[in-house]
């Protein structure tokens, strides 16, 4: 029996194959299936089964995909009311992969259809159990992902409810050494406190996970509920393409309508220049955000533009192009994409200029800052007691909340959502001076 994880450090999710006497099978696919079937040819092992634990709300899953194409039965629990073909794999339901068994827990609580995958090997060992967005290492996935609306207090509520049920009549009583494999690590957002590491053990969460101490059902909604990030726009539409089964990748990208350069986009329609920051700020579409290509290029893209939004993408050449439009795509925001076009520097039609420090720091009031960080993170301290604190996933909408009296300062933590929110205000406030503070904030920390 071998177990071998795929990590996506964009997303930070992890996904597995498990394989037994030349058997196999697949739990919480990425959307592109292509390294699973290179493993599957590697081990010389036939795939005979896709698991869901549930539909993710940050990424798209290639589980349909892989069906169509391999004929392997998709098992999800009952509860999601899947729209594509699959067999229900929950209530203690069990599957056979070679001389072992797969037996499916009921965890809701990140979302009321998530399960839990125990294996055990021939002897009835338990080896490991693949936990989904339920159990982390080092935290639990969080209860607001799925509920919006009227009642959505009293649902997330009832989901943490049934997260505490979860982890202490399915999960805290299994083996200490049976093996935690989670589907995501740091960096994730759903959760809010993930270790780095990617694996653990039923007894070491026992001992050092904060979720799993011992405290009543009210304390630990409290916990949970509390200090939980920001959702992106784009989750809700996520668990929605995963309940249907997404179309085929290479279709779906081949499907995108690529320009040359020199191309220049209709007005008024949302641009996502893609090019690292200093680039962008001597030269760019005017209006452009500026959502550089890097580790969390996927999340801001889901935060910042919504589901349904048409946009243009653009990148250096054609082949950062390529990389954009397959991060687009872990999403499932390929469709949205009106045209991807590469972009040299020096060819277009605004500019960020760069912020006179020396000035700064002498005449730091005459500026208007703005705090782009969590709220979270502004708790614990503001860098400048007098800055407007508006988190980077709220700006779009409360930009004019900026007085336009002064030149705009913006800053973060590090520079990288700085490069962000400088080129939302710019576009949004007209002749307004907007400086990036960038990576010089770490001097006024």
């Amino acid at each position: 029996m071998n177990i071998k994880q795929f990590f996506d450090d964009g997303l930070a999710h992890a996904s597995y194959i498990v394989t037994d006497s030349k058997q196999a099978v697949v739990i919480d696919p990425a959307r592109d299936p292509q390294p699973y079937y290179d493993y599957l040819k590697e081990q010389g092992a036939e795939l005979t089964a896709i698991i869901e634990t549930h539909p993710h709300a940050d990424f798209v899953s290639a589980h349909l995909e892989m069906h169509e194409t391999t004929q392997a039965p998709i098992l999800v629990s009952q509860r999601v009311k899947a729209g594509y073909p699959h067999r229900a794999f929950d209530g203690g339901a069990t599957f056979d992969l070679g001389e072992c068994t797969l037996t499916a827990l009921d965890t809701p609580g990140h979302s009321p259809d998530g399960i839990s995958i125990l294996l055990t090997d021939a002897e009835g060992k338990q080896r490991a159990v693949f936990t989904g967005d339920t159990l982390f290492v080092g935290d639990v996935g969080r209860p607001d992902l799925r509920e919006s609306g009227g009642e959505a207090d009293s649902k997330k509520e009832r989901l943490a409810r049934d997260m505490y049920h979860s982890l202490r009549e399915k999960l805290m009583p299994l083996d200490p050494d049976t093996e935690v494999y989670p589907a995501h690590g740091a960096g994730s957002l759903c959760g809010k406190g993930m270790s780095d590491e990617r694996s653990s053990t039923i007894g070491k969460e026992l001992r050092t996970n904060p979720a799993l101490q011992e405290m009543s059902e009210d304390d630990f909604v409290d916990w949970l509920l509390a200090d939980q990030p920001f959702v992106p726009k784009y989750f809700p539409y996520d668990v929605e393409v995963n309940k249907r089964g997404a179309p085929n990748l290479t279709k779906a990208l081949d499907g995108v309508v690529r320009k040359d350069y020199g191309f220049s986009p209709e007005k008024g329609t949302v641009v996502i220049d893609t090019r690292d920051e200093a680039t962008f700020k001597l030269d760019h579409l005017a209006g452009a955000l500026n959502i550089q290509d890097g580790g969390k290029f996927e999340t801001w893209l889901g935060a910042l533009v919504a589901p349904r939004t048409p946009f243009y993408l653009v990148a250096k050449d054609s082949n950062a192009l390529d990389t954009v439009i397959a991060k687009a795509a872990k999403i499932g925001y390929e469709p949205f994409i009106k045209a991807a076009f590469p972009q040299r520097e020096a060819a277009l039609d605004a500019a960020l200029s760069p912020i006179d420090l020396a000035d700064f720091r002498e005449h730091p009031a005459s500026y208007t800052i703005v705090d782009v960080r969590n709220a979270s993170e502004v708790e614990k301290g503001k860098f400048f007691s007098w800055a407007i604190a508006i988190p980077l996933p709220e700006l779009l909408d409360r930009v004019e909340e900026i007085p336009s009296d002064k030149p705009v300062v913006v800053h973060c933590a590090g520079g990288y959502r700085s490069a962000i929110a400088a080129s939302i205000v710019a576009a949004k406030t007209g002749d307004v001076e907007v400086y990036d503070l960038s990576e010089a904030v770490k001097e006024f920390q």
